[in-house]
């Protein structure tokens, strides 16, 4: 018995449902596919992160070695010479700034308490009573009013009434007045072993799991100690072996000479144009950016401008983010600290002059004519790899992953391809 062919009502219902079911389809092997690397990225972080680290400081370092090359210096030479010029730096940096930071750190740990009983009672203060012209003159009025000390007063006496300590003047119990001869038949007596096995069996199995905790966390610290000492000797064969990869690395593809190995070599160097436009480019610029905020706030008077100064390098790295935070914590410092309008104003000041330094000299400089990625489309990349891939290992990776889907994208999608 043969059915009779859909209606195009029916056929169009079916293709619906085909095409649902294939998007479906398509969208569980991407949550796979994302949740499958985040489990594999949890388990080699310890194999990736050097890796990752070393390709990182190739991509830095390769100009430098490029250059000391082209003025006949033999690439080995080149690369030991760039190698201790960046160990030195690196150890003046660690040697003139962690101290620094480190103090700098511990006194604003100490006094983030008192910044932020300052803020809330300035605060209440001028809701309570917002005068525009005591304003102008002092932003930040008086820290606290009678009614609070006589609160404060109040709160500590009831609270030393309520810890005190009773005395009696019962005389000391006689330490000495102990039974010999009913302590040692207690010691020794029936239940004692069968007490001493009770706590055996109940703490051993706590020993046992506390040893292989700390086993655990020396083998993890030696694999970090691993992995750090093998970062140079990555980068070194990364910088040596450039000359080697940039050839014949396309004869290592597991794939024919075919119009589809072109495609995949095409699209692989522009992810690597990608990376290196963001590496060179956006981390230079994060850390020119960082030097700039700390001069400039060494300059005003501002404390913790080191501390500022090294966040900013971290953080601008994340294209707005980094101004955004700096700009923020700097004026709430100056705020408090100095209670005037003289200090905020010179803060925007400094914000305002390394943005103009960053978008007419130091981005140009290094940045050139390569676009890179949108600073948008980095922020959304960072912010989903922490959160989908997990840590800052997937926001790191989340990068190239990017840079990947752009490429992808204008390549068959937005753009069509040049004949």
């Amino acid at each position: 018995m043969s059915l009779p062919p859909p209606t195009p009502k029916q056929a169009q219902i079916l293709w619906l449902a085909l095409t649902g079911l294939a998007a479906a389809t398509i969208v569980l092997l991407a949550v796979a596919l994302i949740w499958g690397l985040g489990e594999v990225l949890h388990i080699l972080a310890p194999v990736i992160w050097p890796l990752a680290i070393a390709g990182v400081i190739a991509y830095l370092l390769d100009p430098v070695v490029d250059y000391l090359e082209r003025r006949h210096v033999p690439r080995t030479r080149a690369i030991l010479v760039v190698f201790a010029g960046a160990v030195m730096l690196v150890l003046g940096l660690v040697g003139s700034l962690v101290p620094q930071v480190i103090t700098e750190t511990r006194d604003l740990a100490v006094r983030v308490p008192t910044y932020a009983e300052t803020v809330k009672t300035n605060v209440v203060n001028w809701v309570s009573n917002p005068r525009l012209p005591s304003m102008l003159n002092k932003l930040l009025p008086q820290r606290l009013t009678a009614e609070t000390n006589a609160t404060s007063v109040g709160t500590l006496i009831v609270t030393n009434m309520e810890s005190g300590v009773v005395t009696t003047n019962s005389p000391p119990t006689d330490s000495t007045a102990v039974d010999v001869s009913r302590f040692w038949s207690g010691l020794f007596g029936k239940d004692t072993f069968k007490s001493a096995a009770d706590w055996f069996a109940k703490t051993a199995p706590k020993i046992g799991s506390w040893a292989v905790n700390q086993a655990s966390r020396v083998a993890s610290l030696f694999g970090l100690l691993a992995g750090l000492a093998l970062v140079p000797v990555y980068a070194f064969y990364l910088l040596l072996e450039k000359r080697g990869i940039e050839s014949h690395w396309t004869d290592y593809l597991p794939v024919g000479q075919s119009g589809f190995k072109d495609e995949l070599i095409f699209v692989i160097k522009s992810i690597n144009e990608h990376l290196i436009a963001f590496f060179r480019g956006q981390v230079l610029v994060a850390m020119c950016d960082g030097v700039c905020y700390t001069i400039g706030f060494l300059l005003i008077g501002l404390p913790y401008a080191v501390l500022l100064g090294v966040m900013a390098t971290f953080l601008t790295m994340i294209p707005f983010l980094g101004a955004i935070v700096t700009c923020a914590a700097a004026l709430v410092i100056a705020l408090v600290q100095f209670g005037d309008w003289r200090h905020p104003v010179l803060v925007l000041a400094v914000f305002a002059v390394v943005q103009s330094l960053e978008g007419f000299v130091i981005q140009p400089k290094i940045m050139g004519e390569r676009t890179g990625l949108h600073p948008l489309t980095i922020i959304i990349a960072v912010m989903v790899g922490t959160t989908v891939l997990g840590g800052i290992l997937g926001g790191l990776l989340a990068i190239p992953l990017t840079a990947a889907g752009k490429v992808l994208m204008l390549r068959y999608i937005w753009k069509k391809r040049e004949a």
